[in-house]
Order: C-alpha cells, then structure tokens, then sequence
C-alpha cells in the first residue's frame, strides 16, 4: 500500500474510534492550575483522539474542574460544542499562561469559537466561571504546563 492509502487508513480509525465514543473520558491525566487564588482541577487532553473528545458526553462538573487542551504548537484553535451537553467558557492561553480571550459556547451547536491570536493551550470550564471569579483576557494562569515554556 502507499503512504497515502495508510494516512487516509490511520485517519479513518481516529475517526471511527472517536465515533465509538458512546460515553465522556473520565480517565485522563490530571494537573492542578492555579487562576489568582482559584485551583481548578484539571483533566489534560493531550493526543488528537482526546482532543477531539474533549468533554462530550459530560452530563455534569464539578465547579473547580476543567480540561486543558494541549497542542503541540500554538495556532488559532477553534472549538464547537457537537455532542457536548455541558455550556462551558474556553479559555484561549498563550504559552505563558496569559488568557488571549474567553468565549462562552452554547451545548451541542456547531458554532466556531476560536483563539484571537495563536495559542498552544485551551482552558475548558463550566460556563461563567471565569466570570463569576472576576477572570478575563490578559489574566495568568499558573500551573506545570506553563512553567515549561519559560
């Protein structure tokens, strides 16, 4: 076979996998971020199948907990809510922890929300936390995945 035949292959199967997904991923690595006096309790979403998944599926979260998305070089990253039950606010953040901007998403809809500017890193959290805590652009966010791109 070519090497294209097995891209298309290896990419059908992330495809179909994340399909197969029939309930959210409760099971990934954890860090704890800090925002001012906050913590939130992080689950990371590391590879490009979790990625995809994010928090669909999630019925319920507790308030002090969100998903951090990981990319392996900043860019405009763009989020939707398919298949997401929850309404969250993502936070766009620089390698340094700074929040770009915030967007509120409404559950289950194929609207865009995307980064201001290139980001490596998107906080996921229930929506209005971040304003509820007084949290906007331009805040830091402290934590181990922005303590390795100093």
């Amino acid at each position: 076979m070519s090497l294209a035949i097995h891209a298309v292959l290896a990419l059908s199967l992330v495809s179909v996998s994340a399909l197969a997904q029939d309930g959210p991923q409760m099971n990934l690595p954890r860090t704890t971020l800090t925002a001012g006096i906050y913590q939130i309790d992080t689950q990371l979403a590391l590879t490009p199948e979790q990625r995809e998944i994010g928090l669909m599926f999630r019925r319920d979260m507790p308030q002090q907990e969100g998903m951090l998305f990981v990319f392996e070089q900043p860019g405009t990253q763009c989020f939707w809510m398919k298949n997401t039950i929850l309404p969250l606010t993502a936070a766009f953040v620089d390698d340094h922890g700074v929040i770009v901007n915030l967007a509120d998403m409404k559950p289950q809809t194929t609207d865009s929300h995307c980064s201001d500017k290139p980001v490596r890193y998107v906080l996921e959290m229930n929506v209005g936390w971040f304003a509820k805590k007084g949290i906007k652009a331009g805040a830091k966010l402290g934590g181990k995945p922005f303590e390795m791109a100093k």
